[in-house]
C-alpha cells in the first residue's frame, strides 16, 4: 500500500507540475494526482502476474521439448519444480488479479511478451534457478522463499524492464521502486491455505483523503505560504530557493497549520527526507532549518495547535 512519504511525493509533483504550467484549474490537476496514484496499483499487478507469465512460457518450452524429434531423457522427464511453484499457481488462480487485469485492459506481457522472455532467460542462467530445481525439500516455504528471491534478485533489478515500465507511464519513474517494496512485501504475506491477497492501495480513509487535502490546501495557500518563508529567508530572495525546496516548504507549513493530528516532527522528518532524493545536496539543512524556526514561531503565536499523538 502506499505510505505517507510516498504521497507527499505525488502531491509534490502535481503541486510542482500545476505552479510551474501556470494552470488554475485545481479539479482537473486533482484528478490527475488520483488517477497518477491509481495507475500505481495496475504497475503492481502487472509486477506480481510477470511471475505468472515466466511460469507459463517456462512450461510452453518444456512441452516444445518433449516433442523434439531427437528428444533427451530431461527433455522427455523435465525437472517441473518451477511450472509446479505453489505461490506463483496461487497468483495465478487469483480472481481479484484477473479481474483487475481484465478491467484495466492491462495486456503488456502478451503485446510485449519480449520483457517476460527477457526475465525468462535470466532466471534460467541464474545459481538461484539452479538451487532450486535442486532443492529435495518439496514444499510450500521453499517455493514461497525462491520467488521472493526470484523477484528481489532478478525481476526488481531488471533495468530493460524499468526502461519499458517508465516508457509505458512517465509517472512510474518513481514509483517502481515503491511497488517493489510493496510486491516483495506482498509475497512474505501469502499463507498456505487461502487464496492470493492483494494489498490495498491506500492503508484506510484517511490516507486517500490526505491526497486530496494536502494538495488542496497546499495549492489554494501557497501564496500566503510563501510570503512566510519569504519573512523567514531575509538573506534569500524566492528566486534564489529551489522550485522544490518552495514546495517542499509549503507543504511542511501546511501541515503545520492544517492538519492538527500530524506531528511537528514528523512533517519535519519527512520533508528532510524528501528533499534528500529529490532536491539539491544542501536542500535537507535549508528546509530543515526553516521549518524548524517557523513551527518553534508558529507555537508561539498559536498559529500552530497539535491535537492527540500530534502534541508528542
Amino acid at each position: 500500500m502506499i505510505n505517507r512519504r510516498h504521497i507527499r511525493v505525488k502531491v509534490m509533483q502535481s503541486v510542482y507540475a500545476m505552479i510551474q504550467s501556470h494552470n488554475d484549474d485545481i479539479v482537473k490537476e486533482e484528478k490527475f494526482l488520483k488517477h497518477s496514484i491509481q495507475k500505481m496499483f495496475d504497475l503492481y499487478v502487472l509486477m506480481l502476474y510477470l511471475l505468472v507469465e515466466v511460469q507459463k512460457l517456462a512450461e510452453q518450452k518444456i512441452e516444445i521439448s518433449k516433442k523434439k524429434y531427437l528428444a533427451t531423457k530431461d527433455d522427455l522427464s523435465p525437472n517441473m519444480k518451477f511450472i509446479n511453484n505453489r505461490l506463483i499457481k496461487k497468483i495465478a488462480e487469483s480472481s481479484s488479479i484477473r479481474l483487475h487485469l481484465e478491467a484495466q485492459k492491462l495486456e503488456d506481457w502478451s503485446l510485449n511478451d519480449e520483457y517476460v522472455k527477457l526475465i525468462w532467460n535470466e532466471l534460467q542462467k541464474s545459481d538461484l534457478y539452479r538451487r532450486y530445481l535442486n532443492t529435495v525439500e518439496d514444499s510450500y516455504k521453499v517455493d514461497k522463499s525462491f520467488v521472493i528471491d526470484f523477484y528481489k534478485e532478478i525481476v526488481a533489478p531488471n533495468e530493460k524492464l524499468a526502461e519499458y515500465f517508465e516508457d509505458t507511464n512517465i509517472t512510474w519513474v518513481d514509483d517502481i521502486p515503491f511497488v517493489n517494496t510493496w510486491v516483495v512485501r506482498t509475497l512474505n504475506k501469502q499463507n498456505t491455505n487461502g487464496p492470493f491477497m492483494l494489498g490495498s492501495l491506500y492503508k484506510n480513509d484517511d490516507d486517500k483523503e490526505f491526497v486530496s487535502e494536502l494538495y488542496k490546501k497546499v495549492i489554494l495557500h501557497h501564496h500566503t505560504f510563501e510570503d512566510d518563508i519569504k519573512n523567514h529567508t531575509p538573506n534569500w530572495e524566492s528566486d534564489r530557493i529551489a522550485d522544490i525546496d518552495m514546495i517542499l516548504l509549503k507543504m511542511g507549513i501546511c501541515e503545520f497549520l492544517h492538519f492538527p493530528s500530524i506531528p511537528t516532527r514528523v512533517t519535519i522528518n519527512e520533508y528532510i527526507e524528501i528533499a534528500k532524493d529529490y532536491s539539491t545536496q544542501k536542500s535537507s539543512y535549508f528546509v530543515n532549518g526553516v521549518l524548524d524556526k517557523l513551527s518553534r514561531e508558529y507555537t508561539e503565536s498559536k498559529r500552530l495547535v497539535k491535537v492527540g499523538r500530534g502534541l508528542l
